[in-house]
C-alpha cells in the first residue's frame, strides 16, 4: 500500500523522512462542530487537514472560547504532542466538515527517538510551523493594537 501524500506542509521534510511519516497516517472525517481537543488535555495525535477548516480557541472566564487562529487545507493541526508536557494550549473545533491525516503521537515521538535524523527533520519541521505561526499572530497583535504606521516585525 502506498503512503498517503500531502504537498507543501511536510516540505521541509526530507523526502526519506516525509514518506516515513506519511506510513503511519490514518484518514479520518469529521462532522463540523465537532471538538477535536480541549486546553489542558493530553496531546496525544496531530493532525494534517486535507479538506474543510478547524477554528483554534482559547477559553476566556464568563465568556465564549476566543477564536485564535483558522486552519485549513494542509495545515498542521496541534504541535504540543512533541514537547512535554504534552498537553493542548489551545482548545480546536471544526468549522466545516474536515477530511484529515490523523498521527499517533505515541508513535511519532517514538520514532523520533529512535532515529535521531528523523527526530531532527520533524522538530525542524514542527518548529518552522510554530515560527510562522508566531509571526503571523505578532502581525495581527500590530494590526488590533499597535498605532498605524508604528514599524515593521523586523
Amino acid at each position: 500500500m502506498n503512503a498517503p501524500t500531502t504537498a507543501g506542509v511536510l516540505q521541509a521534510l526530507p523526502a526519506e523522512h516525509r514518506h516515513r511519516l506519511m506510513g503511519f497516517a490514518r484518514e479520518v472525517s469529521f462532522p463540523q462542530g465537532e471538538r477535536l481537543f480541549e486546553e489542558g488535555a493530553r496531546a496525544d495525535r496531530f493532525w494534517i487537514i486535507r479538506t474543510g477548516s478547524v477554528d483554534l480557541d482559547m477559553r476566556v472566564p464568563g465568556r465564549r472560547a476566543a477564536v485564535i487562529e483558522t486552519l485549513r487545507h494542509n495545515e498542521l493541526i496541534g504541535w504540543p504532542w512533541l514537547l512535554a508536557p504534552h498537553a493542548w494550549h489551545l482548545g480546536a473545533e471544526t468549522t466545516s466538515p474536515v477530511r484529515a491525516y490523523e498521527f499517533d503521537a505515541t508513535a511519532i515521538r517514538s520514532m523520533c527517538r529512535d532515529d535521531p535524523a528523523f527526530g531532527a527533520s520533524v522538530a525542524e519541521w514542527v518548529g518552522g510551523v510554530l515560527a510562522h505561526r508566531l509571526r503571523a499572530t505578532r502581525t495581527r497583535l500590530l494590526d488590533l493594537y499597535a498605532p498605524y504606521g508604528s514599524g515593521n516585525l523586523a
